[in-house]
C-alpha cells in the first residue's frame, strides 16, 4: 500500500512539474516570443489583421502619389505601385506572399497606423446616423486608413536619373547636401513590384539575372577608385603642413620593395605636379605617395570621419557599412593602394554621395533621409523628420580648397569631352575601380555637386564595367545635374 501511494505521489510530482514547465513556457512565449512572431511579415494572421486598415499612400516631395491601395474584401487589399520599376528599390513592396521591403518595411507601422479614437467616435456617429451634424462626410468603411509618407524624392529627377542610367548596371544617388534629403535613388537592374512572382523568378535564376532585387544605391559595395582621392586629399590637408605648396614628381609608377608597382592609368607620366593638378590628372603616383606619407592610421581616421567602418544613422534607409582596412606599416603597397581607393576599400554609392556632400556643405555631413514627414488621411502632420548633422569630416577652410580643386577638374574638361557640364558651375571627381575579374572592364565612377557657389545637389554615379576614366558615369551625372537645375 505504501509503495502504491509512493508511486502515485511520484507520478503526481512529475505531472505537476510538467504542468509548471508548460505554464512557464506559455507565459514566456506570450511575453517574449509572441509579439515578435505576430509582427513577422509571413504571419498570415497578421496580414488579415493589417488589412483591416487601408494602407497609407507614399508620396514624393511634390505630393505626387507613388502608391495606391484599395480594399478587395473585408480582410484583403491591393497595393499598386504607380511608377512600377522606377521606384522599386526605394519603396520596396508590401505583399502577403513575399512580405515587406524598402520603405514599405521600414515605415510599415506608420503606413498602417491611424487615429483610432477619431475612428471610434465616427463609428458611433455613423450608427446614430447623426454624422452630418458634425459635417463629417467620411463613411464608416473609410475610417481605418493608415498614415501616409511624404518622401524627399522628386519624381522628375528620379525619372531623369533612371533614363540617364538606361540599361546599364549601376546606381545613381542625388541628395541635397544641406539637408541630407535624397531626391533620387536609382538602381539597375530593377524589378516590377506590381508583378513580384516574375521578379522573384528572375532573381532566382542566378547571376545572369543581374540580381535585380539588390539595391545597388545603398547595398552595392564597390571599390571607390579615384573618387576616394577626395578623402586622401582631405587627410593630406589636415595632416601634412604645407602640402598645397609642394611640387610632386610623377614618373608614372611607384616601385615597392617587394617588386610590385603602382601605375598611373594607362601608364601615363605627368612629371612635375602641384597638388591641384595631381587631382585634375588623377595621379595615382601622387596620391599613393601621400597615403604612404600619411600612414594607415591617419588615413583610416579621416576615412572613418567620413563614415567608413561605421553604421551611419539614416532615416528610411538600410544601407551597408563601408569598409577601410587596418594595415601594418610595412604593407607599403597596400597603403598606397588605399590612397587611390583600391586595396580592400569598399563603399556604396550612397556613402560616396555623402562624402561629396560634405565637401559641398562646408565640411558638414548631414544624415541621409528619404522621408520628410508622416501625415494622416486628412493631410495633417503626425510627425516631421528633421534634418540632422552627423559628422564634420573636413576642417574649416579645407573645404574651399577641395571645392576649388574639384571645380578646376570639371572646368578643364568642359571643352574637351564634358560639354554636358557647360553652364552648371559644377565640381566633381571621376573614378576607375578595378574588379576581381581581370577580363572585365573596370567600374566607372563620378561624384560631384552643383552649383559650386550654392550647392543644391550632390550626386554619385557608378556604372558597373563602364570602363576606365569615369567618362560614362560623368556624362550621366552631368545630364542629371543639368535637368535637376532646370537647364
Amino acid at each position: 500500500m505504501k509503495d502504491t501511494q509512493a508511486s502515485i505521489k511520484k507520478v503526481m510530482i512529475v505531472f505537476a512539474f510538467l504542468l509548471l514547465a508548460l505554464i512557464t513556457y506559455i507565459a514566456y512565449f506570450q511575453a517574449f516570443k509572441a509579439p515578435a512572431i505576430a509582427e513577422k511579415p509571413e504571419n498570415q494572421r497578421l496580414w488579415a489583421e493589417r488589412n483591416k486598415v487601408l494602407r497609407g499612400t507614399i508620396y514624393d516631395r511634390n505630393m505626387t502619389a507613388l502608391t495606391e491601395s484599395k480594399k478587395t474584401g473585408t480582410l484583403t487589399q491591393e497595393r499598386k505601385y504607380v511608377y512600377g520599376s522606377l521606384y522599386s528599390h526605394v519603396l520596396g513592396y508590401s505583399n502577403e506572399k513575399y512580405g515587406l521591403s524598402g520603405l514599405e518595411y521600414l515605415y510599415d507601422k506608420d503606413l498602417r497606423s491611424y487615429d483610432k479614437i477619431s475612428a471610434s467616435i465616427n463609428s458611433v456617429l455613423n450608427k446614430l446616423n447623426i454624422k452630418e451634424v458634425f459635417n463629417n462626410r467620411t463613411s464608416q468603411g473609410e475610417e481605418a486608413i493608415g498614415n501616409s509618407l511624404v518622401t524627399s524624392l522628386d519624381t522628375n529627377i528620379q525619372t531623369t536619373a533612371w533614363q540617364a542610367l538606361g540599361n546599364r548596371k549601376g546606381a545613381v544617388v542625388v541628395l541635397d547636401p544641406k539637408t541630407g534629403e535624397i531626391v533620387a535613388s536609382v538602381s539597375n537592374p530593377a524589378f516590377d513590384p506590381n508583378n513580384l512572382d516574375k521578379a522573384m523568378q528572375t532573381a532566382n535564376s542566378g547571376a545572369s539575372s543581374g540580381f535585380p532585387l539588390i539595391n545597388r544605391a545603398v547595398s552595392g559595395m564597390y571599390a571607390p577608385g579615384s573618387t576616394f582621392k577626395i578623402v586622401t586629399l582631405t587627410s593630406a590637408l589636415e595632416n601634412i603642413p604645407g602640402v598645397t605648396s609642394r611640387t610632386f614628381q610623377d614618373n608614372g609608377k611607384i616601385d615597392f620593395p617587394d617588386g610590385s608597382k603602382l601605375w598611373n592609368l594607362n601608364h601615363n607620366v605627368y612629371g612635375s605636379l602641384s597638388l591641384k593638378t595631381a587631382l585634375a590628372y588623377s595621379s595615382n603616383v601622387v596620391f599613393g605617395t601621400l597615403a604612404m606619407e600619411l600612414g594607415n592610421d591617419k588615413l583610416k581616421k579621416t576615412a572613418e570621419d567620413f563614415g567608413f567602418n561605421k553604421s551611419l544613422p539614416s532615416d528610411g534607409i538600410a544601407f551597408n557599412k563601408s569598409a577601410f582596412p587596418t594595415l601594418n606599416s610595412s604593407e607599403k603597397g597596400s597603403i598606397a593602394q588605399t590612397g587611390i581607393g583600391q586595396s580592400s576599400i569598399l563603399a556604396s554609392p550612397l556613402q560616396m554621395a555623402l562624402v561629396v556632400s560634405a565637401v559641398a556643405n562646408n565640411g558638414i555631413m548631414m544624415e541621409p533621409k528619404l522621408v520628410n514627414k508622416v501625415v494622416d488621411k486628412n493631410g495633417k502632420t503626425v510627425r516631421e523628420i528633421q534634418s540632422k548633422q552627423i559628422a564634420n569630416p573636413i576642417s574649416s577652410g579645407d573645404d574651399a580648397i577641395i571645392k576649388d580643386y574639384m571645380k578646376s577638374l570639371v572646368d578643364g574638361r568642359i571643352n574637351r569631352d564634358w560639354g554636358v557640364f557647360k553652364g552648371l558651375n559644377a565640381a566633381g571627381k571621376t573614378g576607375t575601380a578595378e574588379t576581381s575579374d581581370a577580363n572585365a572592364d573596370p567600374h566607372s565612377w563620378f561624384i560631384g555637386f552643383a552649383p559650386v557657389d550654392n550647392p543644391k545637389y550632390a550626386i554619385a554615379v557608378i556604372v558597373e564595367n563602364g570602363g576606365a576614366g569615369g567618362g560614362v558615369a560623368a556624362q550621366i551625372a552631368g545630364s542629371v545635374l543639368k535637368a535637376s537645375l532646370g537647364q
